[in-house]
């Protein structure tokens, strides 16, 4: 199976869309490969919508099995194609790009750690998940800089042994360290991962691919 893929092009695929484990949201100018591709490699349903008119669809969506966090700069036809799927929540603070400053799975979630504590709780609760206010390797927007889902997560190289430990114990998965697209340290723009299978920017090399399998349990 092909393992990597372009948007257009362009190997940061992340951007442009985001997996929530058995969906995945990407707008509707993707082309029939690139969604035949997210679909055979993730096994998920597609979901084609813009959000706030945008095709950025990753850096505006976050969420779990329990629910979508977008920007509150959403259109209400937006935010009634992801209501077909799960329940929305809205981010109308200063804050809003949800996919920049949200990592999440279905049992936590990491949240750029300049978010008002409140702000970050109601999202905790939302999405019925534990929360940990923190920067990954030293980067704040948390959900472009690692990708995670329920088995396992990659978080930027600079990480410090003192922060994976912190990680792994709250987290209580898998935690390593990798780079996407030949060297690139925001994991979250160049590949998109759930349970049941991976794909990655085109730019991704060989070893990138290994790491991606290892930390998320697809050796066989």
């Amino acid at each position: 199976m092909e393992r990597t893929v372009t948007f257009a092009g362009d190997p940061h695929i992340g951007v442009f869309s985001r997996v929530l484990d058995d969906v995945a949201v990407l707008p509707p100018e993707a082309t029939d490969i690139f969604k035949q591709a997210i679909k055979s490699a993730l096994d998920v349903e597609l979901v084609e919508t813009t959000i706030q008119d945008s095709s950025i669809i990753g850096s505006l969506v976050a969420g779990n099995r329990k629910g979508f966090v977008v920007s509150g700069l959403a259109t209400k036809k937006e935010i009634a194609i992801l209501s077909e799927h799960r329940e929305v929540m809205l981010l109308s603070e200063t804050m809003n790009a949800a996919g920049n400053v949200i990592l999440v799975n279905d049992k936590f979630a990491i949240i750029h750690p300049d978010m008002e504590k409140e702000n970050a709780q109601e999202i905790g609760e939302f999405l019925k998940v534990d929360v940990m206010q923190t920067s990954l390797g030293g980067i704040k927007t948390v959900g472009m800089a690692g990708v995670v889902t329920n088995k396992g997560m990659i978080v930027p190289p600079r990480a410090t042994e003192q922060e994976l430990a912190k990680l792994s114990e709250f987290c209580g998965i898998p935690v390593g360290t990798g780079t996407i697209n030949m060297g690139g340290s925001l994991i979250g723009t160049g590949v998109l991962v759930n349970t049941r299978g991976y794909i990655a920017g085109a730019q991704t090399s060989g070893f990138e691919l290994g790491r991606i399998e290892d930390v998320f349990g697809f050796l066989e």
